[in-house]
């Protein structure tokens, strides 16, 4: 077995998430006693609340990050409200650039005010990619400037594998990340603006009558799940950005490259059980005896 690399506890997680050296494959995949079976995604980083990471799967390679750049979109907003730069409740007027910007989408109509508030559930909830560039715009004067603070904020938190070229994840070869990168990029939103927390919890909002609705199997599984990110695109596959609380404790998982949207929500499940095994928060069925059979007699027939 591999050493064990250890992070920093998650309340200071956000100060330094596994440095990007060579030994952060050494992690191993699986867990000595097997009981982690393999994973349909291509990675995948698991941390428990003391930043020791408990699985690892080419967790420094770079992949498209599709719909988790999102997670900086929200954290760049954050951001700004909380330096009062932005308010939840201001209107915010959709440009024709936001309005057309490829699926999938709130449906905004250039030209209509929608409020900021509307527009961080839209990106976060909806995953939908015109509210995304329409928060941009707001927060930065236009997507190319909100792209530069993205990449800023990326150097600033030493996600050396990350390079950002959109407010929104769509297809660019150029935009990449690591599942290590998001694990950090997560730690950081849900530590620094704990109202994020319930951001990524939500799964319906309503705006202009109309029910926006995400449809999350793990939301209603009793695994302690409490915030949760999708993306999809064809090159990135099925990716999921999950923190999930259970005993007090805090643990984040990153599954990118699934080959399917269950797949993926199977993986997650794979990983948060053994995470809580790990914690002591679930048994290991591995490690129970087997049920003893109730003993029989054998009925006998005596000679004649």
């Amino acid at each position: 077995m591999h050493p064990t690399r250890r992070l920093v506890p998650f309340v200071a997680l956000a100060a330094c998430l596994l440095p990007a050296t060579a030994d952060a494959q050494g992690v191993p995949t699986l867990s000595p006693n097997g009981r982690l079976a393999s994973l349909s995604a291509e990675s995948a980083l698991l941390v428990d609340p003391e930043g020791k990471i408990l699985f690892a799967k080419n967790a420094e390679d770079e992949r498209a990050p599709a719909s988790l750049v999102k997670l900086m979109t929200l954290y760049l907003a954050y951001e700004d409200l909380d330096r009062g730069k932005a308010d939840l409740e201001e209107p915010v007027q959709v440009s024709h650039y936001a309005a057309l910007t490829p699926k999938y989408r709130m449906g905004l109509r250039a030209g209509e005010w929608v409020p900021l508030r509307v527009l961080m559930e839209g990106v976060a909830i909806a995953s939908a990619n015109d509210a995304a560039t329409a928060l941009a715009e707001r927060l930065a004067g236009d997507e190319t400037a909100f792209v530069e603070r993205m990449n800023a904020k990326a150097r600033e938190l030493e996600l050396a594998g990350t390079r950002f070229t959109n407010a929104h994840g769509l297809p660019d070869p150029s935009q990449r990340s690591t599942a290590r990168d998001l694990a950090q990029l997560t730690a950081h939103l849900l530590r620094d603006y704990p109202p994020s927390r319930t951001l990524l919890g939500g799964q319906t909002f309503v705006f202009a009558g109309r029910v926006y609705a995400r449809h999350i199997p793990l939301f209603n599984d009793p695994g302690g799940v409490q915030a949760l990110k999708t993306g999809f695109t064809h090159e990135a596959g099925y990716n999921l950005a999950v923190s999930a609380w259970r005993g007090g404790q805090q643990f984040v998982m990153i599954v990118l490259g699934s080959r399917t949207r269950s797949l993926s929500f199977l993986d997650a499940k794979k990983l948060l059980h053994h995470a809580f095994v790990e914690a002591g928060l679930e048994p290991d069925e591995r490690q129970r005896p087997e049920p003893r059979r109730p003993f029989r007699a054998r009925r006998t027939t005596a000679a004649r």
